[in-house]
């Protein structure tokens, strides 16, 4: 097996493209609650909640850009998911600027990134690791 993906387009769509996209949905039904507190909080908590959040985002994004881009380098697409990221964060924290009761961060935006970074390290990491075991 060569790592790409060989499925019509309607149902790459349904395997890697909806689940990210509902994915997104969530992040946005969530930056779209007014006065959303976390589950725990202690100091800092919110930045870890935006790694996790946005942590699963980037292995999403791997995913899609793995099954849509398969003849690109990974390295390609880790740039291109971080980058996607990036916008996707900075779009959620302008978002939450006109959310009642939520505020935006620059920090928060950087946890994001932060978070899709570390996706793609692990994705990367995992890749790599079965390639070697061939």
């Amino acid at each position: 097996m060569t790592g790409q993906v060989t499925k019509s387009p309607s149902h790459a769509f349904f395997l890697y493209g909806l689940p990210l996209a509902l994915y997104l949905a969530v992040i946005f039904t969530l930056s779209s609650q007014p006065h959303l507190h976390a589950p725990i909080e202690f100091t800092n908590s919110d930045k870890l909640y935006h790694m996790s959040e946005y942590g699963g985002l980037g292995l999403l994004l791997a995913r899609t850009l793995r099954a849509f881009l398969p003849g690109r380098p990974l390295a390609n697409r880790v740039w291109i998911a971080i980058a996607l990221g990036a916008v996707i964060a900075t779009c959620d924290e302008l978002w939450q600027m006109h959310v009642p009761g939520r505020e935006s961060s620059g920090y928060d935006a950087m946890a994001d990134v932060i978070g899709v970074s570390l996706a793609q390290w692990l994705y990367a990491r995992w890749i790599a690791r079965r390639a070697g075991a061939r």
